[in-house]
């Protein structure tokens, strides 16, 4: 009696709830709070947790006692295959990352943009442009008009070294961007004269209450156009790697499978 005594073991946790046989304690509810929480809130959170603790046990436990065999070993199986299937897609990922080739060179992607060229029409309109937002009253104002419309390389120069002036600006004008986010970002325009920045070399100044909006439209593709390679790029990219990706999984699987035979490790009796 004294040896079982002696090699019993202690549970030293602190519970703070109990539903019959299950309890829930204190290091359960360790990370809940955050630094910082009020009293209050900290009572809130935790009595909030044990209510929902406590809810879920006794549904459980109802289950357990009502539900049909059948059905609870059939719940059984769809456990353990999820375990199976989070440990299994797990390691694969790890495989993956470790052995996957991420470059997508510009050759491939062309390849990729000629076989499926219908699957890139544009569903938005898209402009090449650049603009700056600056206040109605600026010294420099003149200057900076000047160098906008004009735009050769000494201007380019001048115009990001005095950047720091604007209250908003974009000088990148061989990037497609949508309209809608144009639209999102200058609020001075509207549908009267967001007509504007669909036409090619267009020259816009558009004020505010406070400020006035220098914008030059480069370039202009519309809704159904063939999206440009540059634009879709990134997506043709995630297309390639992903395929490599499942062609790497089988590629995988299957040797994973030959060196467990070849290793005595899988077996089929017949």
């Amino acid at each position: 009696m004294l040896s079982c005594v002696y090699f019993k073991e202690t549970d030293d946790r602190i519970p703070i709830a109990r539903v019959n046989d299950s309890y829930l304690y204190k290091d359960d509810i360790k990370d809940l709070i955050a630094k910082g929480t009020s009293v209050e809130d900290s009572t809130l959170l935790v009595n909030g947790f044990i209510n929902r603790w406590a809810t879920q046990r006794l549904l459980i436990e109802g289950a357990l006692l009502n539900l049909p065999g059948e059905k609870q070993t059939e719940f059984d199986k769809l456990v353990k295959q999820y375990r199976n299937d989070l440990f299994t897609k797990a390691y694969l990922d790890a495989l993956v990352n470790k052995n996957i080739n991420t470059t997508v060179t510009l050759d491939q992607a062309k390849e990729v943009y000629e076989q499926n060229r219908e699957t890139f029409k544009l569903n938005e309109e898209l402009v090449k442009f650049r603009y700056i937002c600056l206040p109605q009253n600026a010294l420099n104002l003149t200057d900076v008009q000047k160098r906008f419309k004009r735009y050769d390389d000494e201007d380019k120069r001048y115009l990001d070294s005095i950047s720091v002036q604007f209250k908003n600006y974009s000088l990148n004008d061989s990037m497609w961007v949508k309209v809608s986010q144009i639209v999102e970002k200058i609020p001075a325009i509207n549908s009267d004269n967001k007509k504007e920045l669909l036409k090619k070399s267009n020259y816009l100044q558009l004020k505010d209450s406070l400020d006035l909006y220098l914008m030059q439209i480069n370039d202009v593709l519309f809704q159904n156009d063939f999206a440009p390679l540059e634009y879709v790029k990134p997506t043709i990219d995630q297309i390639v790697i992903n395929k490599r990706k499942l062609e790497l999984i089988k590629q995988l699987e299957k040797d994973i499978t030959r060196d467990a035979i070849k290793n005595n490790q899988f077996e089929i009796y017949n």
